[in-house]
């Protein structure tokens, strides 16, 4: 089990501090632990509690969500873009963001449809508002956090429909863009080498079918359930699933650790 400061014991400590949605394996948390995994970057988890006040964390960093990731005294980068940023300047290597410029073009609006608003995650957090406020017994913890996280993010339910378009347009994409990669004998989604893109794909595909329980223990079953989407995972295919298999293996921290 991962160990957790509190906001308070963050605030005071030094180096890298990353504050993530605690004990689930939150998708943009788990995203930005895993830009400093491949790294070899250490780092200090902080609790951020998923619909709590957390009026601590308001209070260091102006707003109350996960992750965000803290360089000794220097503020707080609460986006994925900004998070991506320091991880290079931090460690240079891997480096995770192409030279070239139209990789690095098709890098950065890929990893915006997998992450940004309005993209892969947030259409899932919107999918899951939409359920929990519509289903007939959502159970407890559905009943609780629904509301809060619908009023945090501008529930509307007319934007389902096309949040589920992009959700199958993406995977789609990058389904077909690691096979014309393979095709050219390229093992990554962007040019010869690791990017963010392979992490943040990976992170965002337990989504869709999480890490086997010996890989990804702890997870809540109703979590696990929610994150299984036969739809997507057909959509997918095993090349682009055993893509994050493999980019886990030989990059990232097993069994995940939350």
């Amino acid at each position: 089990m991962a160990r957790y400061l509190t906001v308070e014991e963050g605030r005071v400590a030094t180096g890298l501090r990353l504050v993530v949605t605690a004990h689930v394996p939150g998708l943009w948390s788990e995203a930005c632990k895993s830009l400093f995994d491949a790294k070899k970057v250490p780092y200090q988890l902080v609790e951020q509690i998923i619909g709590g006040e957390n009026l601590a964390l308001k209070a260091w960093t102006a707003q109350t969500s996960g992750p965000v990731a803290v360089w000794n005294d220097e503020r707080p980068r609460s986006t994925w873009i900004e998070q991506l940023y320091l991880a290079e300047r931090i460690a240079p290597t891997p480096r995770l963001i192409p030279a070239g410029i139209d990789d690095r073009i098709a890098m950065f609006g890929l990893c915006n449809e997998l992450c940004g608003e309005n993209g892969f995650g947030w259409n899932l957090r919107l999918r899951m508002m939409h359920w929990g406020l519509n289903a007939p017994d959502p159970g407890e913890t559905a009943r609780a956090i629904m509301p809060v996280l619908a009023a945090r993010y501008h529930y509307d339910p007319a934007a389902v429909e096309p949040a589920r378009a992009q959700q199958k347009g993406i995977v789609a994409r990058l389904r077909d863009r690691l096979a014309d990669q393979q095709a050219r004998g390229q093992d990554y989604l962007v040019g010869e080498s690791l990017s963010a893109l392979d992490i943040y794909w990976s992170a965002m595909a337990g989504a869709i079918e999480p890490l086997p329980e010996t890989l990804c223990p702890n997870m809540p079953a109703d979590m696990r359930a929610g994150y299984t989407d036969p739809e997507l995972r057909e959509i997918g295919g095993d090349a682009l699933f055993a893509h994050r298999d493999r980019i886990y293996r030989e990059w990232l921290k097993l069994p995940m650790d939350f």
